[in-house]
């Protein structure tokens, strides 16, 4: 994925860390004699607009929708894939964050069941209840996205999925 990743004005796109949002507008602005090209950017979770600059767009991780064919993948992995455990706290939050930084909705959902396990075997820390939350979130954002159903019907396609590898969807923080 380079940096010359374009985006249609009305296009749903995900915002690493953020969730989904869709492209509103794209304009110039001057710095100096510099003209930068931005993406006005909305997104759906809290109606918050953010601009990014087309030279950032690669930077921030800014994505497609994953198609409906990988969240079927996702969700079967979510049900069945395995997870690496890692005894250290602190080298598993530094790889979790990294993943939900720039991460594809793959390494999200890594993060989320990762940090469901965990949560099954002892209280999580405070920052990591917040990521598991913020996984949940865009989970549910791009699980709904691309399949086109409202939130809470992609809830229930992601709790199926999760119990069959026997975790609960947990609430909302």
């Amino acid at each position: 994925m380079g940096p010359c990743l374009t985006f249609q004005i009305g296009e749903r796109v995900v915002y690493p860390n953020q969730g989904v949002g869709t492209i509103e507008n794209i304009s110039t602005r001057f710095f100096g004699s510099q003209m930068e090209r931005f993406y006005l950017l909305r997104l759906a979770s809290n109606s918050m607009t953010i601009m990014v600059p087309f030279s950032h767009v690669g930077d921030v991780g800014l994505r497609k929708v994953t198609r409906s064919s990988e969240i079927k993948k996702v969700l079967e992995y979510l049900a069945t894939g395995k997870v690496r455990k890692m005894a250290d706290w602190k080298n598993r939050f530094k790889e979790n964050s990294e993943k939900m930084r720039c991460g594809s909705v793959f390494e999200v959902a890594e993060v989320f069941k990762i940090l469901l396990l965990q949560q099954m075997e002892k209280t999580l820390s405070f920052r990591e209840k917040k990521m598991l939350d913020r996984a949940r979130q865009m989970m549910i954002s791009e699980v709904s996205t691309s399949m086109a159903v409202p939130q809470p019907q992609a809830i229930e396609v992601i709790a199926k999925s999760l119990q069959r590898s026997g975790l609960t969807m947990p609430e909302p923080m």
